[in-house]
C-alpha cells in the first residue's frame, strides 16, 4: 500500500509540474531532472555536431569541434550572455551532466584500450620504440624546466607540493593523443603510408606509459603520506595483473567456448565484458586511483584474435562518441574561461607552453626517425603527427583540475594550447608532407614504387596483355578481382567459373605450376600449358580477390585498417571466394584494402600493378526487376517502348546513390590493365535456369582495341566446355570498305606474320587522335588491327585453340544502324534459345568503345534513347560507365536487355 501511495504521490507531481499547468520544463527539478537533461542534451549534440561539420571543409578532427563547442557553450562566450548559464546549465544540474560523462569516459578509456594493439607496435619494434622513447624523454626534460616558473607563477604553493605538480606538467607535455592521432591519419590518408604505420606504432607505447604516468601522479596526489601512496601503488599494480593474467585467460576462454571470436560478441559475453569494465573502474576508484584507469586496463584484456575487438568497438562506439563525450566536452568548456587570460603575462605563457609542448615532442621524435634513416619529410611529418594533443589531453588536464593539482586559470591555459596544436597538426602534416611523396606499403610490408615494374617492362606487358588477339598471350591467367559487398559474391563466382579450364585437364594443368615436364618447368603463359590434346585450355588462372572495405573516421574503422591481418582471416566474403576457389581446384589469393571511398580506384590500381594482374574484373549488382518490356514498332522503323524503365532510372535519376559507377569509371583512367565490368541482373539467383543448362555468350564485334580485347576474352570463356558463343561483326554501310571482306568463319586467308601483326595491333592502342591527318591514321591503323584479328580466329590456321572456336559461330554482316542490329540480333538469338529443348541464358560482351574507337555511335544512340523516350541523365551517365554499345544493348528493352554483360576496356 505504502509503495502504491508513492508512486500516486510521484505521478501526481509528474502532473503538476506539466506544461499544461503552466510549468517551465526548462527550470530545474531535482525530482524530475531528466526534463532540463533532455534540453541539455539536445543543445549539446546539435551544437557540437554542426560545428563539427563546418570543421570537417578544414580536415580537423571532431575532437576539435566539441571542444570548440564546449568553450562557446561556457563562460567564454555564450555564458556571457546574462541568465544563459543559469537557464540551460544550473550549477544544480552539473552533477547530473557529470555522471553521465564520466560514465562515458570511463566507456571511452575502454575504447582507447581496445585500440592498442601490441601486435601493431611489434611489426615495427625498434624503430617504434626509439621514436615512442625520445618523444617521451625530451618533452619530460623541457616540461621540468618550463614546471618551475609556471609553478611560482599559477599554483597556490601551500597546497600542491612541486614534486607532484612537476610530475604533472611532465605527463602533460609528453602526451600524445593517439585516439586523435588515428583520426588525423584517416584524414590526411596516411593510414596506410610508412609514416602512418610508424606513427601508429609508436603512438600505442607512448599512450600506454602517458596513462601509467598519470595514474602515478594521481596515487602520489591523492595519498596522506607516502606510504598511503606505496599501498596505492601497489594495489593498482595487483588488480592490474589480475586482469592482465588470469581475468583475460578467462575471458578469453569464454569468448572461445561460445564462438565469439569467430562470429562475434553474444549478448552473454557483451554483459560478462561491461561488468568487467565497471567492476575494473570501482576498484580503480576506491583504491585512489581514478575510475577511468580501471576502463583503460579493461580494454588491453580484450583478445583481437578474430576481429573481436573491432566487434566490440563496433557495438559501443557511436553512443560513446556521439552522446558521451560531446557532453564530457561541455563540461570540460564550462570551466574553461579565456576571459581569465587577461594580462601580457599570462599569455607569454601561453606561448611558452606551446613551444615548449611542440618543440619538445617534434625535435626528439623527427630527430630520432632522421637518424633511423627516414627523410626529412618523413621525418617532419613523424615529428608533427606526435605532437597531437587533442582528447587525451583534455582528459588529462581534467583529471588535474579535479585533483586539485591545477586551477581554472592554469586549466584554461593548458586548454588553449592543447586545442592550438591540434588543429595545427593537420594542416602542418600536409604541408610538410604533401600527397606527391606518400609512400604507399603494399600488402607484403615493402614500398609499393619498389615492387612496381620498370617502364620497359611494362610496355612488354600490356603488348602480351591488351588489344593483341595474334602474336601475343592469347590467355589471360592473373586475373584481380574487386569485391565491395557481400552481393557481389554471387556474380564473382559465376564469371570465377566461367574461367576456369576444362575438367578433364584442369588437375593436370594446377599439378604443372609447380611441377617440370622433360626437365622443363612448364609456364602458365607456354604452348605446353596453353592447350591438350583435345584443344582444352590448360592454363593455370591465378585469381586475386581484393575486398575493398570503406575507411571512415570512427574507431573501428581505423582499427579494421590498423588489423587487416586480422580482417583478411574473418571477412565472409573472402573466405567465402576463397572456398569457392578451393572447391573448383582454382588458385584464388585474399587480399584487403581499408580506404576512404575516393581511393577504391587508386587502391585497386596500385595493386594491380603490385600483383601484375593482368585484367580487373569489377562486379556490378543491377536487379534485374521491372516487367518484360517489348518494343513496339513505328512507322520510321525505329521501336519505341511501351514501358521504358530500368533499374538503372534507381541509380542515376532516382534515389540511389551513383558512387560505385564513379568508381568504375575512375577506374578506367588510373589503372593500366585490362578492365572488366561485370553487370549481374539474374545470376545472383533472379534468373532460374535448368541444371546444366551452360551458358551462351553473344559479342557484337564493331572493332577497335575494347573489341579486340573482348574478341579474345570470349575465346578464353569458351574454353569451357560448357559455354558456347555467337560473334557477329558488324560494320557501318558509311564506314571504308576495308572490312566488309572479313567473312565468316573459315573464309580468310590464314596469318603468316603473328609478331608483326600483334606489333600492328599494340600500336593502334597508343595512338591518339590530334588533328584529322593523326585520326586518319589512327583510324586506318584501328582497323588493320581488327582485320588482322578477325583473321586470326576465324581462319583454320590462325589460332591455335580449335576446340574453343568450334564453340563460336562467327559471322559479319553490313548495316547501316549497327546498334539496332546489335540489339535485335542478341533478341533473336535468346528467343530461338528459349525455344529449344536446352535452354541457356544469354550473357552479352560488348567493349566499352569509349577511347580510341574504331566508329563513333553517338548519332544513332542519341536517336535510339530520343525515340524511345529514354530519361536522357540515365542514358548519358550509362554511356560514360559501360560505352555505347552496352548501353544500346541494355536500354533495348525486351529479353536480351534484360541479360547480364560483361564490358571490356583496354589497359592504358
Amino acid at each position: 500500500m505504502s509503495l502504491f501511495i508513492e508512486n500516486a504521490r510521484l505521478v501526481g507531481r509528474s502532473i503538476s509540474s506539466s506544461v499544461l499547468s503552466g510549468a517551465d520544463p526548462s527550470e530545474f527539478d531535482p525530482s524530475n531532472p531528466i526534463t532540463l537533461f533532455i534540453i541539455q542534451l539536445f543543445i549539446i549534440i546539435c551544437f557540437t555536431q554542426g560545428l563539427g561539420w563546418c570543421l570537417k571543409f578544414m580536415n580537423q578532427p571532431k575532437v576539435i569541434a566539441e571542444v570548440i563547442g564546449g568553450i562557446i557553450l561556457g563562460p567564454t562566450v555564450l555564458g556571457r550572455i546574462p541568465n544563459f548559464t543559469d537557464s540551460i546549465f544550473p550549477s544544480e544540474s552539473i552533477p547530473y551532466l557529470d555522471l553521465v560523462a564520466t560514465i562515458g569516459l570511463i566507456l571511452f578509456l575502454f575504447v582507447v584500450g581496445l585500440e592498442v594493439d601490441v601486435s601493431t607496435a611489434k611489426r615495427n619494434g625498434r624503430n617504434s620504440a626509439l621514436i615512442s622513447f625520445a618523444g617521451m624523454a625530451l618533452p619530460f626534460a623541457l616540461g621540468s624546466a618550463v614546471a618551475v616558473p609556471v609553478y611560482h607563477n599559477f599554483v597556490e604553493t601551500e597546497t600542491v607540493t612541486f614534486g607532484h605538480f612537476l610530475l604533472f606538467i611532465c605527463v602533460s607535455m609528453s602526451i600524445t593523443a593517439f585516439p586523435v592521432l588515428c583520426r588525423i591519419l584517416t584524414a590526411t590518408k596516411l593510414l596506410d603510408t610508412k609514416v602512418g604505420i610508424i606513427v601508429l606504432s609508436a603512438g600505442v607505447g607512448n599512450d600506454v606509459v602517458g596513462w601509467v604516468l598519470l595514474a602515478l601522479t594521481l596515487a602520489l596526489t591523492g595519498a596522506k603520506s607516502g606510504v598511503t601512496a606505496v599501498y596505492i601503488l601497489l594495489c593498482a599494480v595487483a588488480w592490474s595483473i589480475l586482469l592482465l593474467w588470469p581475468i583475460r585467460k578467462a575471458f578469453l576462454w569464454l569468448c572461445r567456448r561460445t564462438g565469439s571470436l569467430e562470429h562475434g560478441p553474444t549478448p552473454g559475453v557483451m554483459t560478462i565484458m561491461l561488468l568487467i569494465v565497471f567492476g575494473s573502474a570501482f576498484v580503480t576508484g576506491i583504491i585512489g586511483v581514478h575510475p577511468i584507469f580501471g576502463g583503460f586496463i579493461a580494454g588491453l584484456i580484450i583478445p583481437h584474435e578474430g576481429g573481436f575487438a573491432i566487434a566490440v568497438t563496433e557495438r559501443i562506439d557511436d553512443l560513446v562518441s556521439m552522446l558521451f563525450l560531446p557532453i564530457y566536452f561541455v563540461l570540460s568548456g564550462l570551466k574553461t574561461n579565456l576571459g581569465l587570460l587577461n594580462t601580457g603575462k599570462i599569455w607569454g605563457f601561453v606561448i611558452m607552453l606551446c613551444c615548449v609542448a611542440f618543440s619538445s615532442k617534434f625535435i626528439g621524435c623527427a630527430g630520432t626517425a632522421k637518424i633511423l634513416g627516414y627523410s626529412y619529410r618523413e621525418s617532419g611529418a613523424i615529428g608533427m603527427l606526435m605532437s597531437c594533443k587533442g582528447l587525451v589531453e583534455l582528459i588529462v588536464l581534467n583529471v588535474g583540475l579535479q585533483a586539485g593539482i591545477i586551477d581554472e586559470q592554469l586549466f584554461s591555459m593548458m586548454v588553449l594550447v592543447a586545442v592550438v596544436l591540434t588543429f595545427a597538426t593537420t594542416p602542418c602534416t600536409l604541408l610538410i608532407y604533401p600527397k606527391r611523396f606518400h609512400v604507399r606499403l603494399s600488402a607484403t610490408g615493402e614500398p609499393l614504387e619498389d615492387n612496381a615494374t620498370n617502364a620497359a617492362a611494362r610496355a612488354d606487358f600490356l603488348r602480351a596483355s591488351s588489344g593483341g588477339a595474334a602474336g601475343g598471350r592469347e590467355y589471360t591467367s592473373r586475373i584481380l578481382v574487386v569485391l565491395q559487398k557481400l552481393e557481389h559474391l554471387g556474380a564473382t563466382m559465376f564469371i570465377t567459373q566461367l574461367l576456369e579450364p576444362a575438367h578433364p585437364v584442369h588437375a593436370e594443368a594446377l599439378n604443372s605450376l609447380n611441377s617440370s615436364t622433360n626437365g622443363k618447368t612448364i609456364d602458365s603463359g607456354s604452348s605446353e600449358a596453353g592447350s591438350s590434346d583435345d584443344g582444352s585450355a590448360k592454363s593455370v588462372v591465378h585469381i586475386d580477390a581484393l575486398k575493398l572495405v570503406e575507411l571512415t573516421g570512427r574507431t573501428f574503422s581505423v582499427m579494421q585498417s590498423a588489423e587487416k591481418d586480422q580482417l583478411l582471416l574473418t571477412d565472409d566474403a573472402l573466405q567465402l571466394y576463397k572456398q569457392f576457389g578451393r572447391l573448383r581446384g582454382m588458385d584464388i589469393n585474399p587480399h584487403i584494402s581499408v580506404i576512404s571511398q575516393e581511393g577504391y580506384a587508386s587502391a585497386v590500381a596500385d595493386y594491380a600493378m603490385e600483383l601484375n594482374s593482368e585484367l580487373v574484373v569489377i562486379p556490378w549488382t543491377i536487379p534485374a526487376g521491372g516487367p518484360i518490356v517489348t518494343p513496339e514498332p513505328e512507322e520510321n522503323g525505329v521501336s519505341s517502348m511501351a514501358n521504358n524503365s530500368t533499374p538503372f532510372d534507381n541509380i542515376f535519376a532516382g534515389d540511389g546513390s551513383p558512387m560505385y559507377t564513379h568508381f568504375i569509371r575512375n577506374m578506367y583512367t588510373t589503372t593500366t590493365a585490362d578492365v572488366g565490368v561485370f553487370i549481374d541482373r539474374g545470376f545472383g539467383g533472379a534468373t532460374v535456369t535448368p541444371p546444366g543448362s551452360g551458358q551462351h555468350i553473344f559479342f557484337p564485334f564493331f572493332g577497335g582495341p575494347d573489341d579486340r580485347l573482348a574478341l579474345r576474352m570470349v575465346v578464353q570463356l569458351c574454353h569451357h566446355a560448357n559455354v558456347t558463343a555467337t560473334v557477329i561483326r558488324i560494320v557501318h554501310e558509311d564506314a571504308p570498305d576495308s572490312a566488309s571482306d572479313a567473312g565468316t568463319v573459315h573464309e580468310t586467308k590464314p596469318l603468316s606474320e603473328g609478331a608483326q601483326a600483334h606489333q600492328v595491333a599494340f600500336q593502334s592502342n597508343q595512338l591518339t587522335v590530334g588533328g584529322p591527318k593523326l585520326e586518319e591514321q589512327s583510324r586506318v591503323v584501328s582497323e588493320t588491327a581488327d582485320n588482322i584479328a578477325w583473321t586470326y580466329y576465324t581462319s583454320t590456321g590462325g589460332a591455335s585453340s580449335d576446340t574453343a572456336l568450334r564453340r563460336i559461330v562467327f559471322t559479319s554482316e553490313d548495316t547501316a544502324t549497327p546498334l539496332q542490329f546489335a540489339a535485335q540480333k542478341a533478341e533473336a538469338i535468346l528467343q530461338a534459345s528459349r525455344g529449344g529443348r536446352m535452354w541457356r541464358p544469354l550473357l552479352v560482351v560488348a567493349g566499352r568503345g569509349r577511347r580510341r574507337a574504331a566508329y563513333n555511335h553517338e548519332n544513332e544512340l542519341s536517336t535510339i534513347l530520343a525515340n524511345r523516350g529514354q530519361n536522357p541523365i540515365v542514358g548519358a551517365e550509362l554511356r560514360k560507365t559501360v560505352g555505347d554499345p552496352a548501353t544500346a544493348l541494355i536500354l533495348a528493352g525486351g529479353q536480351a536487355g534484360q541479360a547480364s554483360f560483361l564490358v571490356f576496356e583496354a589497359g592504358q
